[in-house]
């Protein structure tokens, strides 16, 4: 294996107010300011200018950081580790659209907020701090774009959102386990992602290892933002914005990548 002291090169996103620090040679501070009613994010990745096809990880990959936020429950959402940036950046909430929607495929720690509300495994909650791992269906962007548009819109009818909704669920398959570690205090966090195996672990604990086979490549992405996305059978799908109240933020540091 060969060791990398971190996703190279690393490009900080500022939107709407957020700002990317680097306060150490080895910590980065991403920072969204207090009394926001826009949306903001503060965003690293190494894959921005990259089309999809280029993006620089591919299993087997071991990826380890410390980590800790300004709150044990921020506004928005938060997280870290592997996508493929199937919206083009945030969800949709000021990215940049410059590709192609695509079936969203990640390997992350991930934090949302009330009122975000979507989970892809059965009886697992809506919003709060996990480890999760996705693979949406295999469709090809051209065709997902317009099947996209045609289950949002049957979403906003009450009499067959249900169905739609959980039609649309069912077509991801995912893995994700709730985190004990408090989102305030410096925990170390790796994520073992092996070609049809993934394995999320805190403070050198297994929390999460599941057979799920979620294809590369996909980019590094590190952020905090303030928005909120929700897709369940009861609510159909929706995106907004959380407003701020105080300054809020999300420091990693030792971030290493090893790979074969």
């Amino acid at each position: 294996m060969t060791t990398h002291p971190a996703p190279v090169p690393l490009t900080g996103l500022e939107i709407g107010g957020g700002r990317v620090l680097r306060p150490a040679a080895d910590r980065w501070r991403l920072v969204l300011p207090a009394n926001l009613s826009r949306y903001a994010d503060a965003q690293l990745d190494d894959g921005r200018d990259l089309p999809r096809s280029r993006f620089p990880w591919r299993p087997p990959v071991r990826l380890h950081l410390r980590a800790r936020a300004s709150h044990v429950a921020p506004s928005g959402t938060l997280g870290f580790g592997f996508w493929n940036d199937p919206f083009a950046l945030s969800f949709g909430q000021g990215g940049a659209a410059r590709r192609l929607p695509a079936s969203p495929q990640a390997v992350w720690f991930f934090y949302g907020s009330l009122p975000n509300d979507f989970a892809f495994t059965p009886g697992a909650p809506g919003h709060g701090w996990k480890a999760m791992a996705l693979r949406g269906p295999d469709l090809p962007s051209l065709l997902l774009a317009p099947l996209a548009a045609g289950a949002f819109l049957l979403a906003k009818v009450p009499r067959i959102r249900r169905p739609a909704m959980r039609r649309a669920l069912r077509s991801v398959r995912a893995v994700e386990a709730l985190l004990e570690a408090p989102l305030d205090e410096w925990h170390t966090y790796e994520l073992v992602w092996r070609p049809g195996e993934v394995c999320f672990l805190v403070d050198g604990r297994e929390i999460l290892a599941a057979p799920l086979d979620v294809p590369g490549p996909l980019t590094f992405v590190a952020w905090i933002d303030n928005q909120y996305a929700v897709a369940t059978p009861e609510k159909g799908f929706g995106f907004g914005v959380v407003p701020t109240v105080e300054e809020q933020w999300l420091e990693i540091e030792a971030l290493e990548c090893e790979r074969a």
